[in-house]
């Protein structure tokens, strides 16, 4: 083991350790020098005044020789990467300022189809019979119709090609929801709120809804009548009988994405006059028929949420005077009372915008309750 002060490779040859140990702090040694890392000024340098044989190395440089980086590659290394950070951010914020600023943005892609909407009136021909609303009902072609949500059954549920034999009875529940909610709920009917109807359509068609609710157009988009049966605010309420349903429903998947449902049901419905319009010497109940074919759309987010996309509402109603407008409320013609003989309302063919017709019918003698001394003939009688 080499004593206090040898140099890095040992003592040097011929060198002995004796009585020369006091010049050992100041011989070095061929590896000694060889390690040593000395700058010189040049000749031109060193002719100044005052100046020095050898200059300082940097700290950098002597730090590198202390065994730190022994060069800059390192440090060239992080300022590449600082470089590619900074282009990949620079290239993503030209892309997101140019999507903003692009003149051709592409519309909003809205899921759900605005609802069309045809209703009309049938006016009778004569007076209303009037009555007690079960012996209506039970001289009325309704007689065999069942009461309330009982009349809207629910056909086999059955698999489809994308939709499970679960999903396809989702979709029915749904529709048959709707059609109770807005054909038979009370409140609903009395025009004092239209929510249970509300939360079961697409937010979609939200807006439009909210519109035929608050603003009723007879324009083939914005009838309440569309959405939902409502009669005149205090003008009729339905008597104590319930309404006697009759109907069906029909599904068929219309994509990969979505299944079509098609209702189509007739409600009878019994009323009284009501307010200013109920008289001491009125002729009691009538009934007043609506018949409701309406075309629902049902995809994936709706059957997890239970809500529906109403596409087509095409309404009969009766007895209804032909000049009367069903575009916000039903206005049934009540018993004792006759139909204006005024037609429908004119139509303008001039008029811009959305070209409508109005159109009306008339109340076939059959649909109406038989006179009470008058007896159905079995069938096959001649």
């Amino acid at each position: 083991m080499a004593g206090r002060g040898e140099p890095p490779e040992g003592m040097p040859d011929g060198l002995s350790g004796g009585g020369e140990d006091e010049y050992r702090s100041v011989v070095f040694d061929e590896s000694f020098v060889r390690a040593a890392r000395l700058q010189e000024y040049s000749a031109q340098e060193r002719m100044g005044d005052h100046a020095q044989a050898v200059r300082d190395s940097p700290p950098q440089a002597a730090y590198d020789r202390a065994g730190g980086r022994g060069d800059g590659r390192a440090g060239s290394s992080t300022k590449q990467a600082l470089l590619l950070v900074l282009l990949v951010v620079l290239a993503f914020g030209t892309a997101i300022y140019l999507g903003v600023r692009h003149p051709y943005q592409p519309p909003p892609v809205t899921r759900a189809q605005p609802l069309r909407t045809t209703v009309i009136p049938l006016a009778p021909d004569g007076r209303v019979p009037g009555g007690e609303p079960d012996d209506l009902f039970a001289r009325s072609p309704a007689a065999q119709f069942r009461p309330g949500a009982a009349g809207i059954g629910l056909p086999p549920a059955r698999r489809t090609g994308h939709f499970s034999e679960s999903q396809v009875m989702a979709a029915l529940t749904t529709v048959k929801d709707y059609l109770v909610e807005s054909s038979l709920d009370p409140d609903v009917l009395a025009g004092r709120t239209v929510r249970p109807v509300r939360i079961l359509l697409d937010p979609d068609q939200l807006e439009q809804f909210d519109r035929s609710m608050d603003g009723s157009a007879d324009d083939g988009r914005h009838m309440a009548t569309g959405w939902l049966v409502r009669f005149g605010p205090a003008k009729v309420e339905v008597a104590g009988s319930k309404t006697r349903v009759r109907g069906g429903l029909r599904v068929e998947e219309s994509g990969a994405d979505s299944l079509e449902v098609t209702s189509d049901h007739t409600f009878v419905y019994a009323l009284r006059p009501t307010g200013s319009d109920a008289r001491p010497q009125a002729d009691g109940a009538s009934l007043f028929t609506v018949r409701r074919e309406l075309h629902f759309r049902l995809d994936r987010d709706d059957l997890r949420m239970h809500r529906t996309e109403l596409l087509v509402s095409y309404v009969q109603t009766g007895p209804q005077a032909c000049s009367a407008d069903p575009a916000g409320h039903l206005r049934p013609v009540l018993a004792g009372q006759q139909a204006s003989t005024g037609g429908p309302a004119g139509t303008d063919p001039y008029a811009t915008g959305l070209a409508t017709a109005a159109l009306c019918g008339a109340l076939a003698a059959d649909a109406m309750p038989r006179p009470p001394d008058t007896r159905q003939d079995p069938p096959g009688s001649p």
